[in-house]
């Protein structure tokens, strides 16, 4: 879903995103609802910022007040029975082109997705906020208990025209054996 925002854009670099797990709804600009590895999911975008809440667990990417950036490289919770991994990475570009290249590209494979939002903000056709769900593979190590559990995962893009950053995470919320 290609959600066309009319806010400025409020963050200004990738060093300013913090994290937080288990806030409540925010106020949002788009949602996209689905289901999920048995769980219901709303992807919410937050100006230029994202929320997720799947089933018991809630990420905020966001630059929110009391609490700096920048972003964890990684996150691991558990609550009411499920296992949260969050991992962040910022890739910053060495020209215009190469960024807005790597922007059409993000755009162009979520364009079809119905369980992924894009958000375009006022400005730059590269000031652009994306996440999508994605299936939880086993991981090197995961014996077949752990690959069979219950889950989902998602990814989320974060692009920052002024300074030719991308932010992505990727999560995974698997269930407990």
């Amino acid at each position: 879903m290609l959600a066309t925002l009319r806010t400025p854009y409020t963050d200004t670099r990738a060093d300013e995103l913090s994290f937080a797990f288990g806030l409540p709804a925010l106020d949002a600009l788009a949602v996209l609802s689905a289901e999920s590895g048995g769980l219901a999911v709303e992807l919410r975008l937050l100006g230029a910022s994202h929320q997720v809440i799947a089933g018991p667990v809630s990420e905020t990417v966001a630059c929110l007040p009391g609490r700096p950036g920048p972003l964890p490289g990684v996150v691991n919770e558990t609550s009411a029975g499920w296992s949260y991994h969050f991992g962040a990475t910022t890739v910053t570009h060495e020209g215009d082109d190469a960024f807005g290249a790597a922007v059409d590209e993000l755009c162009a494979r979520l364009a079809d997705r119905e369980d992924a939002l894009t958000g375009t903000f006022p400005g730059s056709p590269y000031a652009v906020t994306a996440l999508a769900l994605e299936p939880v593979a086993a991981e090197p190590g995961d014996g077949p208990v752990r690959a069979a559990r219950q889950g989902l995962g998602w990814r989320t893009w974060h692009a920052y025209p002024q300074t030719r950053e991308i932010v992505m995470t990727r999560s995974r919320l698997v269930s407990e054996p």
